[in-house]
């Protein structure tokens, strides 16, 4: 049975305001160069995966948020969509790696994939603006990603100036530690924290007893 996660989620929620807070301040300090504003959907075209605890509360938030009906039902099937094309985006990906492609090179030609996520409404509004993940939060401001400088390529940040940078591996720590809280509360089987998966699976995934590994493995026939 699943435990009550919302002394979890509540950990995360003050994570969440404290990626907003910073961002804040940033766009505060430098108006002229955070360019983010209503309709522009850049960074819902970004590819990224999130850990579970934040899978799990973006699930949790569309099932509240979301009836059954026709917009339900419209956005599953995108993000069913976006989750195949996704598995073709890595599938090249690790067949470039293969083929002793360089990391940098393969970041390069994944980012230019622009895959859309299902939660983007066709006015350019996000349908779950106010669940949206953490990453989505700080686009738009600098960010240090595996120890290299990224903006985006809509805001006027200057190329090798200084400026405030969030260390994302920082917040990775800190929600991988809620997964493992996770995971600990609801005593499974799996290294819950290890998981990761792009926000069109978190959507289509039902966190039950058996996706968690919660109680005794069943035996094969």
């Amino acid at each position: 049975m699943l435990p009550d996660l919302a002394p979890i989620f509540n950990r995360y929620e003050a994570l969440r305001a404290e990626a907003d807070g910073v961002f804040e301040r940033i766009a505060h300090k430098f108006p002229g160069d955070v360019t983010c504003h209503q309709g522009c959907s850049d960074c819902c075209h970004a590819l990224f995966d999130l850990s579970l605890v934040e899978a799990m509360y973006i699930n949790s938030a569309f099932i509240q948020a979301f009836e059954y009906g026709p917009l339900r039902s419209q956005i599953l099937e995108r993000a069913s969509e976006t989750d195949r094309r996704l598995t073709r985006v890595k599938r090249e990906m690790y067949q470039a790696e293969k083929a002793g492609d360089t990391p940098a090179h393969i970041m390069t030609k994944a980012a230019g994939a622009r895959v859309r996520c299902p939660l983007l409404s066709d006015g350019n509004t996000c349908l779950l603006y106010n669940a949206r993940p953490i990453i989505c939060r700080l686009y738009g401001i600098p960010l240090d990603i595996g120890g290299k400088g990224h903006v985006c390529g809509l805001s006027g940040f200057s190329k090798g100036a200084n400026y405030p940078t969030v260390q994302l591996a920082r917040i990775q720590s800190r929600l991988e530690n809620l997964s493992r809280e996770i995971a600990d509360a609801a005593g499974s089987r799996f290294e819950l924290a290890d998981v990761y998966v792009p926000l069109s699976m978190a959507l289509l995934t039902k966190y039950d007893d058996a996706y968690l590994g919660i109680g005794a493995a069943r035996e094969e026939d």
